[in-house]
């Protein structure tokens, strides 16, 4: 097993359309109004942005996110991510009792020297810490949504 590897999928139900839940999500600059853990987006073009991440463990991830796929359509959203973080990350959207269903899913290896150190140790650190970043980003999308 390679302890700097991590597979994420989280699934939030939500009230509103799916059209509307993927006007939020496709504009990541946005993400920090809404959702506490993601401190900073800043584009770098139409589809490059930076990212700052930091959760309950006191420390920044540093990410660059780069489109991979927008599909209005499909309702799906994928960007590829390098920096302190490389892989990738995914939203999937479905119409789901009058609302929608967001799954959000990530493939990344950690590169961040630190949490490469303690990988072994920190492991179940590092993903209740991202759980709680994501139920955090759920109730954060709500409020957003209930506000639009």
């Amino acid at each position: 097993m390679d302890w700097c590897r991590y597979r994420f999928r989280s699934v939030w139900d939500l009230p509103e359309a799916p059209a509307a839940v993927y006007a939020v999500l496709e504009r990541a600059e946005d993400y920090p109004r809404w959702w506490p853990e993601v401190r900073e987006v800043t584009p770098l073009d139409g589809r490059t942005a930076t990212a700052r991440l930091r959760s309950l463990v006191p420390y920044d991830l540093f990410v660059t996110a780069r489109e991979s796929r927008r599909d209005p359509g499909g309702r799906v959203l994928e960007v590829a991510l390098s920096g302190d973080l490389e892989g990738w990350a995914r939203w999937t959207l479905s119409a789901r009792d009058g609302g929608t269903r967001a799954v959000y899913e990530q493939e990344v290896e950690v590169r961040k020297p630190l949490m490469r150190r303690l990988a072994v140790p920190g492991r179940p650190v590092f993903r209740a810490n991202h759980a709680l970043m994501m139920r955090s980003g759920k109730r954060g999308l709500g409020r957003w949504l209930d506000a639009v």
